[in-house]
């Protein structure tokens, strides 16, 4: 029976094998990992369609292979040397995420050799840093002169040194570079006063009831993708339709430990701004522990990239997740002096932002109207409680 590599979220092509998580001749269990695969969004892993005896591997780790291609060879278990296999002592199978996977790999430490202390026995980042015994470093960086000296060996100069450039940084640098080639981007500037927003929701936080700035911003972005629909579009070039979505799946970027990941909080039109920043807490969390599942990346409709709490960033020319047609970027907010409707200099909280835009859909107008009315938005936040339905 071939195991082929099948599409594990929207629409993609092609994936890197990063590791087999089982060796030829295992018994496996149904919808037990097989395969750890990494795409330009995520890392997932393969399951087994079916019971059977692992017979052979078809590609190595390391290889780009295409959706459709077959990865090993699995003898189903009604086969008689199956069935005998079924009957011995099952070894036990190890909880992990791919990212734990991944640095149990980089730390030469065979994963199946630790006690996992997560929940249900699972194997966390912490085990793999306290068999180590380096606390939160990796192992390799206590490497030994002589090891450093083998590493460099085969450097392409004498005193550089090298970083991988594969799996989702490789995968996203395709992403760039096929969308800066498909579409022709505008980038858009706004500043933006979120000073009586801070003051909500300090109103707010007095109250027990917290809420992220991040949440508003989606909440706001969702309701002037409601009066402009057009930057929640997708282009048709061949039936020569514009196709506006009527819902709003935000996607959010997460700087994660293996690169930029993209979650997307979905339906934003229909929920509260409590609840999304409930699923932004949420997706964001498994975004860094590396454990989002295909259906969290899908799907996206616009993007929102807050790189303000970084704290240095003034601003950019965001790069547009191809098909969709718009990106913002939020960025750092500081205190300045402007002039009020007084003529008086007063101190305000003026963040800026960035909005690339596909100007085969968009002009720069429409642009302006959308950052336009978000900012009001934001500026005025009880607004907000007007326009929710």
């Amino acid at each position: 029976m071939e195991v082929k590599l099948y599409d594990i979220g929207e629409g993609m092509s092609e994936a890197e094998i990063n590791c087999f998580l089982v060796k030829q001749g295992d018994f496996v269990r149904e919808d037990e990992p097989l395969v750890e695969v990494q795409t330009d969004k995520m890392t997932a892993e393969i399951p087994a369609p079916r019971a059977g005896i692992v017979r052979e591997f078809i590609v190595k780790p390391g290889e780009t292979v295409a959706v459709g291609a077959v990865l090993l060879l699995l003898e189903p278990e009604n086969s008689p040397e199956a069935a005998g296999k079924n009957n011995r002592k099952m070894p036990k199978r190890i909880l992990a995420s791919p990212y734990t996977r991944k640095l149990a790999r980089e730390n030469d430490i065979n994963i199946e050799d630790i006690e996992g202390s997560g929940p249900g026995g699972r194997v966390v980042d912490e085990d793999i840093f306290r068999m180590a015994g380096q606390g939160n470093k990796s192992i390799r960086e206590e490497a030994s002169p002589q090891e450093i000296r083998k590493d460099t060996e085969n450097h392409t100069a004498a005193n550089s040194t090298s970083i991988s450039y594969s799996g989702r940084r490789k995968k996203t640098a395709e992403k760039m570079v096929q969308s800066l080639s498909l579409i022709p981007h505008c980038t858009h500037f706004e500043d933006v006063d979120v000073t009586e927003l801070s003051v909500f929701r300090e109103e707010l936080k007095k109250k027990e009831k917290p809420v992220t700035a991040t949440a508003f911003y989606i909440k706001a972005l969702s309701m002037a993708l409601k009066r402009f629909p057009v930057f929640n579009s997708r282009l048709d070039e061949k039936a020569g339709l514009i196709h506006l979505l009527p819902e709003h799946h935000i996607g959010v970027a997460v700087n994660a430990q293996e690169g930029l990941v993209v979650p997307v909080i979905r339906n934003v039109e229909e929920k509260t701004i409590a609840e999304i920043a409930l699923d932004l807490q949420h997706l964001t969390r498994k975004a860094l522990d590396g454990s989002l599942m295909p259906k969290e990346t899908a799907g996206g409709t616009f993007t929102v990239s807050n790189v303000g709490p970084l704290n240095g960033s003034t601003g950019a020319t965001p790069i547009i997740l191809h098909p969709q047609t718009s990106i913002i970027a939020l960025h750092k907010t500081k205190k300045m002096p402007v002039v009020d409707n007084d003529d008086q200099i007063v101190i305000r909280s003026i963040m800026k932002l960035s909005m690339s835009f596909d100007h085969r859909i968009a002009d720069g107008a429409a642009a302006v109207g959308f950052t336009n009315h978000f900012s009001e938005l934001i500026e005025n936040p009880k607004l907000m409680l007007l326009e929710l339905v």
